[in-house]
């Protein structure tokens, strides 16, 4: 704890500054000022306490050792930070973009002063890792001659085989999508996170030995039995892809499309695919339209963001839960993750975000959607129910449906392997991440359920760990967490 009195002194939580709406609506560039100077990372930083019990550490799944590289940022140590970084978090460029930070949730300062920004600090120092070219490839000492392969190129497909890699295996990742990143690559907009992250993390990865294959729908392309026969063991990273739908009167009208179909179009059009019209728009676009997003997680967030740059003419979201209150509710006291009203950049783009609703049918003309039928809701005994008077109609061009994710895709390569599933139909996995059947582990949505960046990432790492283990019948690699079904928020 390099200044014992560092949160006293220092009470103000600073950030990046945003560029301003009118700008960043012109562009697909992340919505935050370039550069955040060192001097004010590091007095941000000396805010960390260095607690007795690091609640922090409770609130990562990572078992990220956040006091610890706090006080080597304070004390200008950049390099020993980021190796105290990568030794829990394969990818904080990703997490310190794309996590909503349990940790600082969890931080103790937030008690009574607003929460360290952990957050920050862990994102500029592995920019500043890179700028300084200390991120290079880590080889193995020694090559097991087994081959690994992992099934899906998300957060916790590409950690799994980054360790796999590392622990000396010849993995190769597949990823059906022809490109590798998952859904870091196609389903999360430039604005959050441009792709240059991505690919500058996946030469490293490929300097290391990772071998990537782009394009292969492992199941269809490469049976089952095939990847059995051809590698040792197999790590089921494919996420839980399946999105919730909206079985109401009009759902099959022209212009309703899950929030899938329509943010990796518009990743698609910015990545240089030749998918536009004369007038530079893909396929499914918000141009001149009236947009309802049915959803009010960040993906809803996500298409709302996106289509603000498309240049909608105009956008509600609905969200059936009651606003939040504007501070941490009662029902989730520190230091668990707080339900609370927030406001994502996108929300400060503008759009209209309608609470305690649902929507009742579609209506159209000519087979196109050109509105929907609503009513509020309160909740009563546990179940949504409608408030009588409340019905109204909304015009709407384009409705996209942004209600998360019911599980994997089981027909095709599941099915084949003959995997079990749990009761919420996720992949069913032992407490060493392995499957039901011998040699087959699962990480991440796959088997959790619908979440977190962090939590994939620490369970590709964690399966990783079960897979060498089965391999080599031990593994040095760290297993920080246990698996689990429950999805987290």
């Amino acid at each position: 704890m390099g200044d014992a009195q560092g949160f006293l002194k220092h009470t103000k939580r600073e950030l990046p500054t945003r560029r301003p709406v009118p700008l960043r609506l012109m562009d697909w560039k992340e919505v935050y000022e370039e550069g955040f100077a060192h001097e004010t990372l590091q007095t941000q930083a000396s805010r960390c306490m260095d607690c007795g019990i690091p609640f922090c550490h409770n609130g990562c799944p990572l078992g990220n050792l956040i006091p610890e590289w706090n006080d080597l940022v304070y004390k200008g140590q950049w390099r020993d930070g980021i190796d105290r970084l990568h030794a829990t978090n394969n990818f904080p460029e990703f997490t310190g973009r794309l996590c909503p930070a349990p940790c600082e949730a969890s931080c103790v300062l937030g008690i009574n002063q607003d929460a360290v920004t952990i957050k920050q600090v862990e994102v500029e120092l592995i920019e500043n890792a890179f700028d300084e070219g200390w991120v290079t490839p880590v080889y193995p000492t020694r090559l097991t001659g087994k081959k690994v392969a992992v099934v899906g190129s998300g957060p916790a497909g590409l950690a799994a085989a980054q360790q796999l890699t590392r622990a000396g295996h010849t993995v190769t990742v597949f990823e059906r999508d022809d490109r590798i990143g998952g859904l870091m690559r196609y389903g999360i907009p430039e604005f959050k996170m441009e792709k240059r992250f991505i690919d500058r993390r996946l030469a490293q990865m490929e300097a290391e030995g990772t071998v990537f294959r782009a394009g292969v729908n492992v199941g269809v392309d490469i049976t089952a039995d095939e990847l059995r026969e051809q590698f040792h063991a197999v790590v089921l990273a494919g996420g839980a892809t399946i999105a919730r739908d909206l079985p109401v009167p009009g759902r099959d009208l022209d212009g309703i499309h899950q929030a899938m179909e329509f943010l990796p179009l518009s990743n698609r059009v910015q990545l240089g695919d030749p998918i536009t019209d004369a007038d530079g728009l893909p396929p499914i676009h918000a141009r001149g339209k009236k947009v309802v997003i049915i959803g009010g997680g960040d993906t809803g967030a996500d298409c709302l963001g996106t289509s603000h740059r498309q240049g909608a003419e105009s956008v509600h979201q609905f969200e059936i839960m009651p606003r939040p209150p504007e501070e941490r509710a009662t029902s989730t006291p520190w230091p668990t993750y707080p339900l609370m009203f927030r406001v994502s950049s996108a929300h400060e783009e503008g759009g209209e975000r309608v609470y305690s609703v649902n929507t009742e049918r579609f209506v159209g003309a000519d087979g196109k959607v050109t509105g929907l039928q609503a009513h509020e809701v309160q909740m009563v005994n546990g179940r949504f129910e409608k408030i009588e008077g409340t019905d109204f109609t909304l015009e709407a061009d384009l409705v996209l449906l942004a209600m998360g994710f019911t599980g994997p895709q089981k027909p095709g390569l599941l099915e084949d392997l003959g995997v079990g599933y749990d009761q919420r139909g996720n992949v069913k996995r032992d407490k060493g991440f392995q499957t039901t059947v011998p040699g087959v582990f699962v990480a991440g949505d796959m088997g959790r359920g619908q979440s977190l960046i962090v939590w994939a990432i620490a369970e590709g790492r964690s399966a990783a760990a079960a897979a060498d283990a089965y391999l080599e019948g031990e593994s040095a690699l760290p297993a920080p967490i246990a698996p689990t079904a429950v999805a987290q928020r």
